[in-house]
C-alpha cells in the first residue's frame, strides 16, 4: 500500500537496515570497488532519520523529494547520485500521478538509476537488483526468495561499468555491493508492507 505512512515506515527500516550492515556492505565495496558503499550509505540513514524525524509529510511526492535530496546531498561516492536519482525520479512520477501503482513508482526509480548511470543489466550493478524486482512487483509475484536471487545473480558477472568495470574477470565471483544494498530496499519495503502483492 502506497501512502505516506507506509513510505516512511520502509524509509526507517532501510535506514536501520543500511546502518546494521554498513560494514558487511563495505567489505563487498573492498573487493571489487573503493571499500566506502557502507559507510557512505551509513551515513545517508543517519541523515535521512534525522530529516524523517523533523518533518511530517502530507504528500508522498514530498517524502520522496526529501529522501532523494538527502541521498544526493549526504552520501559519497557513485551511491548517493544513483540512489538520489532514484527516489527524485519517484518524486516526479508521484507529483504527475496521485493513484500510482508501487510498479510505475520503482520502474520511475530504475529510470532514474539508468540515466544517472548510463548502466543496463548484465553489468553488475545495482540496476541488476532493481530490473527483476520491478519485473516482479509488476506480475504480483515478489518474494524475498526473488530479492535475493537476483543479488546471488551478479556473483557470476564480470563488472562492466564503474569502479569494478576496472577489475575485469577479476570482479567475477563477488557480489555487487550496489545490488546487495539495494536488496536491503527491497525487504524493507516487504517488512514496512508497501507491497502487498496486488
Amino acid at each position: 500500500m502506497l501512502s505516506v505512512e507506509t513510505v516512511t515506515k520502509w524509509m526507517e527500516l532501510f535506514g536501520e537496515q543500511l546502518t546494521e550492515n554498513k560494514t558487511y556492505l563495505s567489505e563487498l565495496d573492498t573487493a571489487i570497488g573503493d571499500g566506502d558503499h557502507g559507510n557512505n550509505l551509513a551515513r545517508g540513514a543517519a541523515a535521512l532519520k534525522e530529516k524523517l524525524g523533523a518533518n511530517e509529510y502530507e504528500a508522498l511526492t514530498d517524502l520522496l523529494k526529501d529522501v532523494g535530496m538527502v541521498f544526493v546531498s549526504k552520501i559519497g561516492g557513485a551511491s548517493g547520485p544513483l540512489y538520489g536519482s532514484a527516489f527524485i525520479s519517484m518524486a516526479k512520477a508521484s507529483k504527475d500521478n496521485d493513484s500510482l501503482e508501487l510498479a510505475d513508482l520503482l520502474a520511475a526509480g530504475l529510470d532514474g538509476i539508468q540515466k544517472r548511470g548510463k548502466a543496463e543489466a548484465g553489468e553488475k550493478t545495482m540496476v541488476d537488483e532493481w530490473v527483476p524486482v520491478v519485473e516482479a512487483v509488476k506480475n504480483n509475484s515478489l518474494t524475498t526468495e526473488t530479492i535475493e536471487e537476483a543479488v546471488e545473480k551478479t556473483k557470476d558477472m564480470k563488472a562492466t561499468k564503474g569502479r569494478a568495470s576496472y577489475l575485469g574477470d577479476r570482479s567475477i565471483g563477488h557480489l555487487d555491493p550496489g545490488a546487495m544494498s539495494s536488496s536491503l530496499l527491497f525487504k524493507t519495503m516487504l517488512e514496512a508492507g508497501v507491497y502487498d502483492g496486488k
